[in-house]
């Protein structure tokens, strides 16, 4: 009877462990299966809202409107099931409503368009590729918060943390004269986004907004840390945002954002075992 107890130990053991490993290989399967077409990008309607003041790129005429066209095809065939845009989430019902004048070939109708909604880059291409693949609508996840960069740059200042100034004001200024040397130069819109999605991009906004803002100011002077904080707390909540709408089913979705947004949700995403990123110049290319 003993012996027999020890064989129906053995053989629970066994089958426990077989489950487990059965488990723990569909995890496994389910591991990095989703992608994210990630793309950051610069606001095609220059608000000049940014700490970055640069030039504006005509995104009207007929060589971007053709890259525009070229870029959608692109993604269109990588067939994204939904698709993420950098507008107010508490406005999905007004994105909805300019969306369904898009697919109803009415949007452009109305003359009086101001620049944000006739150039801005939802209207212009994420609007496009969510008609061509015959998407029912496009989800907002943009969440304001706080971003007290004026402060900062007080707190500084008063105290006399002059090479602190001086790596922010020059790490401004270079982007600032790189990004309009490639719209005067005549760079592709293509060119441009490839530019602003570079690890090299991404790495020099997250340390600015991560690793400078949290050495400004004396000990007691936390306006660095509370902007640092405020905008990975913008960014979490967008990125919460898109995986509260993501379902099995969706094994490709595309996310376009200002550049610096996609820099942060690279760092999201490279923590999260269940996603990748696909960038767009694979998708350009493929």
């Amino acid at each position: 009877m003993k012996y027999f107890s020890i064989i129906a130990l053995a053989f629970l053991i066994i089958c426990c462990g077989n489950r487990q490993e059965e488990s723990e290989t569909k995890f496994n399967e389910n591991t990095n299966t989703k992608e994210v077409l990630l793309i950051g990008t610069f606001h095609y309607n220059n608000p000049g809202a940014d700490v970055a003041k640069t030039k504006s790129f005509d995104i009207l005429n007929n060589d971007s409107q053709l890259e525009l066209k070229e870029i959608s095809t692109k993604i269109t065939a990588y067939n994204p099931t939904k698709i993420f845009v950098e507008w107010p989430h508490e406005e999905q019902k007004e994105l909805d409503s300019l969306y369904k004048l898009y697919r109803n070939g009415t949007y452009f109708d109305n003359d009086s368009l101001s620049d944000f909604y006739l150039k801005n880059e939802i209207f212009q291409l994420a609007f496009r590729v969510a008609k061509e693949n015959d998407l029912e609508k496009l989800y907002a996840i943009d969440y304001s918060t706080s971003f007290p960069f004026e402060d900062v740059m007080k707190e500084i200042e008063e105290n006399n943390q002059t090479e602190l100034k001086r790596q922010i004001e020059e790490g401004i200024s270079k982007f600032t004269v790189d990004f309009d040397q490639k719209i005067e130069s005549g760079t592709s819109l293509t060119e441009l986004t490839y530019f602003l999605n570079s690890q090299e991009m991404r790495k020099m906004s997250n340390n600015f907004h991560i690793n400078l803002m949290l050495l400004a100011g004396g000990i007691q002077d936390f306006s660095g840390p509370l902007l640092a904080s405020e905008w990975y707390k913008r960014n979490l909540y967008m990125w919460s945002l898109i995986q509260k709408n993501v379902t099995e089913s969706d094994q490709r979705i595309m996310v376009l954002v200002g550049s610096s947004h996609a820099a942060m949700f690279e760092l999201f995403i490279k923590e999260n075992d269940h996603w990748n990123v696909k960038e767009l110049k694979q998708v350009m290319e493929k």
